[in-house]
C-alpha cells in the first residue's frame, strides 16, 4: 500500500489570506453616521423672528454668519445636520434681488429674504436638496436666513415680519 504524500502549494493558500485580509478591514459605514465630509457650523449670533421691529416675545434661533465672499458662496453646503433652533445669516453688503441655489445642500431648507429693514419680503419653503434649480427672492433682500425645511411653518413665520440679529 503506497501513501501520497500532500505536496505543498504556497499559491494554494493565496485565496486564504484574501479572505482574512478583507475580513480585518474597515466595516462598512453605519448608515445613521454622518458622512466624513460634513461641516458644523459655527454659531456666533442670535437671530429673532418678529412681528414688529422691536418685538421680544419673536422666536430666537441661533445662526452662523456669512459675511463674506467666500462664506456665502460656501452656505451650507455638506452641512448634514442642523439644529432646529439654528440656521445660517446671509449679510450682503447692498439690498438687490437674490438667487440662491442647492447644490451640494444635502437638508431641505426654508430660504427667508429680508430688505433692508429686516422685514421679510420672500420665504420660499421646502427647497430640495442638491438642485441646482434658482431659488429666488423676488423683491430686494439685504438679508437671507435659512433654517430647516418646515421651520417656518411650526413657529407661524411669515412674510411682513420682520428680523434682527446681534452677534
Amino acid at each position: 500500500m503506497t501513501m501520497n504524500r500532500l505536496s505543498f502549494k504556497p499559491f494554494a493558500l493565496f485565496p486564504v489570506f484574501f479572505v482574512l485580509l478583507i475580513s480585518c478591514s474597515e466595516p462598512e459605514r453605519d448608515q445613521n453616521r454622518e458622512p466624513l465630509n460634513t461641516r458644523v457650523p459655527d454659531f456666533t449670533a442670535a437671530l429673532s423672528f418678529e412681528r414688529t421691529p422691536g418685538d421680544t416675545t419673536g422666536t430666537v434661533i441661533r445662526t452662523a454668519v456669512a459675511d463674506t465672499e467666500g462664506l456665502r458662496s460656501q452656505g451650507l453646503m455638506d452641512v448634514h445636520h442642523l439644529p432646529e433652533d439654528s440656521g445660517m445669516l446671509f449679510i450682503f453688503d447692498d439690498e438687490e434681488l437674490r438667487s440662491f441655489w442647492m447644490a451640494n445642500t444635502p437638508i431641505p431648507l426654508d430660504i427667508i429674504f429680508a430688505d433692508a429693514s429686516g422685514r421679510i419680503v420672500r420665504i420660499q419653503r421646502n427647497t430640495r436638496p442638491y438642485s441646482h434649480e434658482s431659488i429666488q427672492s423676488d423683491y430686494p433682500a439685504m438679508y437671507v436666513v435659512e433654517v430647516n425645511a418646515g421651520y417656518t411653518v411650526r413657529h407661524d413665520i411669515n412674510e411682513g415680519m420682520f428680523i434682527s440679529f446681534r452677534e
